[in-house]
C-alpha cells in the first residue's frame, strides 16, 4: 500500500486529489494538511511514503517543508513531490535543491498523476530526460558558484561518468549504451553514488553534477 500525505492549502484541490487516490486499491491518503508546518507535523506523525507538496503555501511554504523533511533523518523514506500551477521554473528547481523527488503541474491528466505517485513510491525520480534537459537548460547551467565540490572525489571514475551522464539528461537505457554496460550495471553505478553523495533521488545527482562542477554548463 503507497501512503500519500497531501500538503495543499487549497481545500477544493485536496479533495479532488484524494478523491482521484482514494479510488485506488494500492493507495491510501494517510493525512491532508493546509501548510508547510502542520505538513511536516503529519509527515513525522503518519511516515508517508509519498508527500505532495504545493510549493506557495502560508506558515511554511512548500520548498521550506521540503527542505526540513530531507534534513531529518526519520524522514529519509518520505519523497516529496512538488505540486505546482506554473511547470518548470525557479520554485520547482529551488524545491530541486531542497530534497523533492520531482513535480507535478496541477493540470495534469489523472492516469498521469496516478502513474506518477506510483513512480515516486519505488524511489525513481519524477524527472523524464527530457524535462532534465529543460531544468539544465533553464537554471543548472547557471551555477550559483565555480570549483569543485569534494565529494566528487568519493566517486569512482565509473560512478562519475554515470553521474555525468544523468546530468545529461540520460535514462539507464542510454548511460548503459554510452558506457558499453549492461543497465543493470549503470544502475548498480548510479544508487553507488548516490549512497556516496547522499543523494535521495536522480533528482539531486542532477543538481550535485552541475554545481559541484563535475559536469560544466554547455557553452562555458
Amino acid at each position: 500500500m503507497i501512503r500519500v500525505l497531501l500538503v495543499d492549502d487549497q481545500p477544493l484541490l485536496r479533495s479532488g486529489f484524494r478523491a482521484l487516490l482514494d479510488l485506488e486499491d494500492d493507495i491510501e491518503v494517510v493525512a491532508e494538511a493546509g501548510d508547510g508546518m502542520e505538513g511536516l507535523a503529519l509527515a513525522r506523525e503518519h511516515l508517508p511514503d509519498i508527500a505532495l507538496i504545493d510549493i506557495q503555501m502560508p506558515v511554511v511554504d512548500g520548498i521550506e517543508a521540503t527542505r526540513r523533511i530531507a534534513a531529518d533523518p526519520a524522514l529519509a523514506g518520505v519523497h516529496v513531490v512538488i505540486l505546482t500551477n506554473y511547470g518548470l521554473d525557479e520554485y520547482v528547481f529551488n524545491a530541486l535543491r531542497a530534497g523533492a523527488a520531482g513535480f507535478l503541474v496541477k493540470d495534469i491528466r489523472p492516469e498521469d498523476f496516478l502513474h506518477a505517485v506510483r513512480v515516486a513510491a519505488r524511489g525513481d525520480a519524477l524527472l523524464a530526460p527530457s524535462i532534465t534537459r529543460k531544468l539544465i537548460d533553464r537554471y543548472v547551467t547557471q551555477p550559483l558558484h565555480t570549483g569543485v565540490d569534494t565529494r566528487v572525489k568519493e566517486l569512482t571514475n565509473r560512478e562519475r561518468e554515470a553521474v555525468a551522464l544523468v546530468a545529461r539528461g540520460l535514462s539507464n537505457d542510454q548511460i548503459a549504451d554510452r558506457m558499453v554496460i549492461s543497465p543493470l550495471t549503470a544502475k548498480t553505478h548510479i544508487n553507488r553514488a548516490m549512497t556516496k553523495l547522499h543523494a535521495r533521488d536522480r533528482a539531486q545527482l542532477v543538481v550535485f553534477a552541475y554545481e559541484s562542477g563535475l559536469v560544466a554548463p554547455r557553452g562555458s
